[in-house]
């Protein structure tokens, strides 16, 4: 392994101390302040299955109430940085993330129909809303690389990211009419198309994680392929690179993470655009680095964002998507005028 390999594992290791420090601060702030210690104590004290020594009040907070939150906001995070970062792999376009070509916008079509209409599918129960995201993002997804083809044979990155917002805008008109029509749910349908983790418990949590564990462990198989994708389409066969399978797979695994984090959590822009391209800054290009430096990265900054969303203006509460579009678009427009 050389020298800057390791450098980089070891950016790794630090990011995810880090990481545990975040959540650590996280749980422990909110309307009612914690000292760390405490909240480390009730965690370690709920594992073990041993006494906290703390006041009784502090136990059920930090366990029921804010460590599932935070817990959700790092799984969602981390898991929409890992698209991030295979959307811009596999379309060799610094600016693909599932939120602007129209994935994560199409998952939450697929949500609000399965939320406004009760559906549920037999023997599957809460599962049902995840599915639904998977199926209405990957559909989106298809549907927006369709279309660029048939506008533009060479499907370049500027017919891409134009095509993916248009198809974003008509997803959300479509959100905004069914709106219009079930007004008794439009207060909660608007505050989950903003993105939220308010009320969202361990159940959550535990629908989440095996999608994140599956979808990203399935994803780092691929880390090699999508280092010899970065080389470009002649260069990938030539090498005996199978482009397009490889492609349909990883897109098929983002797909289903980005819609299961958008039918549990609502859609949440920006953070996949923005976190790949900070682990770049820390690991290099590799994919085997970028992969998890992109998950504890993402993970830590949607932390930080709910963070800022139920304590800047408490006791109000803002979408946590509107925290992090208010960062991410300027984060967008640099991105984008630089490489102009």
């Amino acid at each position: 392994m050389t020298r800057k390999f390791l450098q980089g594992r070891s950016v790794i290791v630090l990011s995810a101390i880090v990481s545990l420090l975040i959540l650590a601060v996280a749980v422990s702030i909110g309307s009612v302040s914690i000292n760390i210690a405490d909240t480390i104590r009730v965690i370690l004290a709920k594992i073990t299955g041993r006494e906290a020594n703390v006041a009784e009040t502090i136990g059920p907070i930090v366990w029921n109430l804010r460590l599932p939150r935070v817990l959700l906001a790092f799984l969602a995070g981390g898991a929409l940085s890992v698209c991030g970062a295979v959307f811009q792999s596999v379309l060799k376009n610094p600016l693909a993330s599932p939120y602007i070509l129209g994935v994560s916008t199409g998952a939450s079509l697929g949500a609000a129909i399965i939320m406004l209409t009760g559906f549920v599918l037999p023997f599957l129960g809460g599962l049902t809303l995840p599915l639904a995201g998977f199926v209405f993002g990957f559909g989106s997804m298809l549907v927006v690389l369709a279309f660029s083809r048939a506008i533009d044979k060479s499907i370049s990155n500027n017919t891409i990211i134009l095509f993916g917002m248009v198809f974003s805008l008509f997803i959300n008109a479509i959100l905004t009419t069914l709106a219009g029509l079930y007004r008794e749910e439009l207060r909660n349908l608007f505050y989950w198309q903003m993105g939220s983790f308010s009320l969202k418990g361990w159940s959550s949590v535990g629908i989440l994680f095996p999608f994140v564990l599956i979808a990203c462990a399935g994803i780092c198989l691929f880390a090699k392929e999508m280092d010899i994708l970065t080389f470009g389409e002649e260069e990938a066969m030539g090498m005996g690179l199978d482009t397009k399978k490889v492609r349909i797979l990883l897109l098929f695994l983002s797909s289903l993470l980005t819609g299961a984090v958008t039918a549990l959590c609502g859609a949440i822009g920006f953070i996949d655009l923005v976190a790949p391209h900070l682990a770049r800054k820390f690991v290099g290009s590799r994919h085997s680095l970028v992969i998890p430096e992109s998950f504890f990265l993402g993970g830590s900054l949607l932390v930080l964002s709910d963070l800022l969303a139920r304590t800047v203006i408490s006791p109000l509460e803002l979408p946590v998507g509107a925290v992090t579009a208010i960062i991410g678009a300027p984060f967008f427009a640099w991105v984008y005028f630089r490489r102009r």
